[in-house]
């Protein structure tokens, strides 16, 4: 073997041994620079997530939720309705009761009477709040006898639609009314409140 050939082994044998050596420093620098000390920096290394940070719902869940929404809605909007009815048959009992007798004597008495009647200035109307009539088409109706003598009146409201067309007709009346003195009869309609009605005084009769 020639001493040039050994020289080159030697040479070889030795870098092999410094590449070693370097990369054995180079992995313990990494090591000490993700430890941490009172004096030192630190390297995070990245981790894997934890689930218990995650907010949300899964797709099922997102589903049960929105249909409990939807069913809690559309029981409040149920109990809604009732509600309303329920008002609205309140207010229409409150106000038959004090005006059966009288609107079916003042059907009765119109029933003849031809035209307008001799008492439409004797009578004003006043529309009543939805608010205050759970929802129902109610007019205040005010029939004052402007006469010297006691005297019933026999009044008809005509609820017409926008082309003017009668869809419902009630009566009401006030009985034996001294001179001076005024009733406040009510007339209701039954109607839906769509489409809108508007009420006519379409006779009173003085009698």
């Amino acid at each position: 073997m020639s001493t040039r050939t050994a020289d080159a082994r030697g040479r070889s044998s030795r870098s092999r041994r410094i590449a070693v050596l370097l990369a054995a420093f180079a992995f313990g620098s990494v090591l000490v620079s993700c430890s941490t000390d009172s004096g030192g920096s630190s390297v995070s290394l990245p981790t894997a997530p934890n689930a218990s940070n995650f907010t949300g719902s899964a797709p099922s869940a997102l589903a049960s939720a929105a249909s409990s929404i939807i069913g809690s809605a559309r029981a409040s909007a149920s109990a809604a309705a009732s509600s309303a009815a329920a008002a609205a048959s309140a207010f229409e009992a409150s106000v038959s009761a004090d005006t059966a007798r009288a609107s079916a004597a003042a059907e009765k008495e119109l029933k003849d009477v031809q035209g307008s009647g001799n008492a439409t200035s004797e009578v004003a109307m006043t529309g009543l709040p939805r608010a205050e009539t759970g929802g129902l088409l109610a007019v205040l109706v005010t029939i004052t006898n402007k006469t010297d003598q006691q005297a019933s009146y026999a009044v008809q409201i005509d609820f017409k639609d926008s082309d003017g067309k009668v869809v419902e007709t009630r009566y009401v009346g006030a009985e034996n009314l001294d001179p001076g003195k005024r009733a406040q009869p009510i007339a209701i309609s039954r109607q839906p409140s769509e489409p809108q009605l508007t009420a006519r005084l379409t006779k009173a009769q003085r009698y």
